[in-house]
């Protein structure tokens, strides 16, 4: 029987990495064997005790399986990245409800406004505007998982702003920055890793690239901060 086996011989001064001839008839059938076997040079046979042959095929298609697993999207990181987007984006909503429409105990555009005149801006009823706005439209797109990278820029932007204005209070408590700095990394994390799969997003070019779609918007969102807090605070 002509076999082919993978494995080098013990015996016989020759490579079993090519077809050889066993005792009997020279005609045979062509074996492939990717098992354990070993050689009885006295015999000159193969020892199949506790031999197990192995598919090929199966072992590709298993393979490709482990690979995906390993590589491929999985419903816990989705999960994960859904309730942070719409957790965000709703904390956000409300913000913007309470600068814009006064609700929720919210202190209006003219009262946001006042707060931001003692914080030293010039111009600051245009800010409020500004500021309610972001927060209300930048919420809504996160929890609808649209424009993500935009969404989750301009609240970075707002809170990188809020961050400068209170740093004089420390970090904890309500003087200190600890709530903005927790949403800043929040609005930071989404903005690289994208809104996840349940998302009106999925399948956009910025939801497949998002590492470059997130630098161009953080970018963006420092030239802003940057630009406001230059030409709009006074002190």
């Amino acid at each position: 029987m002509a076999t082919h086996d993978d494995r080098s011989a013990g015996a016989g001064g020759y490579s079993d990495d090519g077809f050889y001839l066993s005792s009997g008839s020279g005609g045979g059938v062509h074996h492939f064997d990717d098992g354990t076997q070993s050689f009885d040079s006295t015999t000159k046979s193969f020892d199949n005790t506790g031999y197990t042959p192995v598919d090929p095929v199966a072992s590709h298609y298993e393979d490709e399986d482990d690979r995906r697993r390993v590589f491929g999207w999985n419903g816990g990181t989705d999960l994960g990245l859904f309730v942070l987007r719409v957790g965000l984006g709703a904390a956000f909503v409300v913000h913007g409800l309470q600068k814009v429409f006064a609700m929720f105990g919210g202190p209006g555009i003219d009262g946001f406004a006042k707060f931001l005149e003692t914080s030293g801006f010039r111009e600051a009823k245009i800010l409020s505007w500004v500021t309610g706005i972001t927060e209300l439209g930048g919420g809504a797109l996160l929890i609808l998982g649209l424009f993500t990278p935009l969404a989750a820029a301009g609240i970075l932007g707002v809170m990188a702003n809020a961050i400068v204005v209170k740093w004089g209070g420390g970090f904890f408590g309500a003087p200190g920055v600890e709530q903005e700095s927790s949403f800043a990394v929040m609005a930071f994390a989404l903005l690289f890793t994208g809104p996840g799969r349940a998302a009106l997003d999925y399948g956009r070019s910025w939801f497949r690239r998002p590492l470059l779609s997130g630098t161009i918007f953080l970018f963006i969102a420092a030239a802003a901060v940057a630009a406001t807090l230059y030409v709009f605070r006074s002190v």
